[in-house]
């Protein structure tokens, strides 16, 4: 039996609906020439592509954990689309964004996960720490959980904070072996007790040859930084050496976890 390979759809954004004036780089609701609705993220946003690379990775690891994670697609923007918006900011928004940028399928009907109303089981908390440990993600608090309930389960969405250390620099070794502190501040961290079972059974599900799939998902036109002189290829390898250093050295950032749980209950 053939493996199944990782493939993201390219829709076309028909029309922009309204921004989503919560996320810090402007995301938009928006339409694609599929009739789907999608939350659509801008590479002329503050950071750039960095966080569109950022939520790509975020969110296809977290899918190839068997996550729930809304269908990720490459969303072009035609030249000449938001001419006609009247608010300047989302105008220039638009006219930086044209090209390749990325979409998450919107969850109608969805809400958002509420801690103290609903208990996660161990099992999938400690998978959702691991993870955010793993990515660095610092954005899954009390304050914002980034999580969304929709057909009665638990869906991740917003990873386009994680891989912090490619805003920084490119010495991703030191970052590769850090236990990342801020995992204390996880809204799932209370419920996570079974960290070190979803080390050893993540680790025979995330190798290094799905995350050099994942990684090379990124398009070359989004690695083309102005901070660097390293080729789109190069930097493709610079993620890839990243994830499968941390993913070696799990039992840094997985104590950290245990500590900072420890210290809660």
């Amino acid at each position: 039996m053939s493996k199944k390979t990782i493939a993201l759809r390219t829709v076309t954004i028909t029309r922009y609906i309204t921004p989503l004036r919560e996320g810090g780089s402007l995301p938009a609701l928006a339409e694609g020439d599929d009739d789907f609705k999608y939350v659509l993220k801008f590479k002329g946003s503050g950071h750039g592509t960095k966080v569109l690379i950022a939520e790509l990775i975020g969110g296809e690891i977290a899918r190839a954990l068997g996550l729930k994670v809304p269908e990720l697609v490459f969303a072009n923007l035609h030249e000449a689309f938001g001419q006609t918006e009247a608010d300047e900011e989302i105008q220039d928004l638009l006219q930086a964004s044209k090209g390749l940028n990325l979409a998450l399928h919107f969850l109608t009907g969805s809400i958002t996960f509420d801690p103290v109303v609903r208990v996660i089981d161990a099992e999938l908390a400690s998978k959702i720490v691991w993870l955010d440990a793993f990515i660095t993600n610092m954005d899954r608090t009390f304050r914002n959980t980034n999580l969304l309930i929709w057909n009665k389960e638990l869906w991740l969405i917003d990873h386009g904070a994680c891989l912090y250390f490619h805003h920084s620099g490119t010495d991703w070794e030191t970052s590769a072996k850090s236990t990342f502190a801020l995992v204390k501040s996880h809204v799932l961290l209370p419920q996570a007790k079974l960290l070190n079972e979803v080390n050893v059974n993540i680790k025979k599900v995330l190798t290094e040859e799905k995350i050099n799939e994942i990684v090379n998902l990124i398009p070359d036109e989004w690695l083309i930084w102005d901070d660097t002189n390293k080729t789109p290829e190069e930097l493709k390898n610079m993620y890839l050496q990243f994830l499968v250093t941390r993913l070696n050295n799990s039992e840094i950032f997985v104590n950290e976890a245990k500590y900072a749980r420890e210290t809660l209950i």
